[in-house]
């Protein structure tokens, strides 16, 4: 990963930040400034995605359907492979050493800790959401899964729905745009394009489209921010609407226009 996202804080001076900056480049990295916040700008973002993810499949999708519609969009991993490759363990023994009880785990996490209690814990164990053939890492889909995910859906009292492939990638991908759009309001990040180099050279959002931001620029925002609201009336207050997107819907202008000047 050519990523490096330099954090500064409270009284980090510009001669340190600089330096830092510097670094980066001799080390070959592509260095971005992050404000000193949970998750800086990569993984503050990204958790609204992996939640929608969680939340879509006990709705009525799959693992596969979703990581299928995320790599046709060309990503390289979809949110269940990229958990696979990370190790599902991680979360599961997390939430276990801090002693929350079964019950009191999120619904969206509910899965990947029953494929973890099956020692399931993704491409070092040769299975998790997908089966991995001894010494490959392409991932089989796994009718096994399927069946969990849909007694998950059961248990928690989802009634189970079709859901196509345009609401999928609006679910993982909207996310990214509204909470980057609050972290720019915050200072977390300076611009736009900051987030967008963020996610290309890190999180594998593909180049061709500029980054999340500079790609919601080309959907349009008006059409983006009436997605959201939609959304916030299906599935509640994680979707409200960031502040900074509801202004520039209002005055007809986009996060390029925030770089300008």
């Amino acid at each position: 990963m050519r990523l490096l996202e330099v954090v500064r804080g409270s009284r980090t001076s510009k001669e340190t930040i600089a330096t830092a900056m510097q670094l980066g480049k001799t080390l070959n990295k592509i260095a971005v400034l992050s404000g000193n916040a949970p998750g800086f700008i990569g993984n503050r973002i990204l958790a609204g995605y992996t939640r929608q993810a969680g939340e879509i499949i006990l709705q009525g999708a799959t693992p596969y359907q979703v990581d299928n519609v995320i790599n046709a969009f060309g990503m390289p991993m979809g949110p269940f492979q990229m958990n696979d490759l990370v190790g599902l363990d991680l979360g599961w023994r997390a939430r276990q050493l801090a002693g929350v009880k079964p019950e009191d785990v999120p619904i969206t996490a509910r899965v990947a800790d029953k494929l973890c209690a099956l020692g399931r814990f993704g491409q070092k164990t040769n299975r998790g959401y997908y089966i991995y053939p001894e010494g490959s890492r392409a991932g089989q889909p796994d009718p096994e899964v399927v069946g969990m995910v849909e007694a998950t859906s059961a248990e928690v009292g989802i009634q189970r729905r079709p859901i196509s492939d345009e609401e999928v990638l609006k679910r993982c991908l909207y996310p990214l745009i509204n909470e980057g759009a609050k972290i720019l309001e915050a200072g977390v990040a300076l611009r736009p394009c900051d987030i967008d180099i963020v996610y290309i050279n890190g999180y594998g959002f593909p180049e061709v489209t500029g980054g999340p931001m500079f790609w919601a620029d080309q959907q349009g925002l008006d059409k983006v921010l009436a997605d959201i609201r939609q959304f916030e009336a299906e599935y509640g207050e994680a979707w409200k609407p960031a502040p900074l997107l509801e202004r520039l819907v209002r005055e007809g202008k986009t996060f390029a226009s925030l770089q300008q000047g």
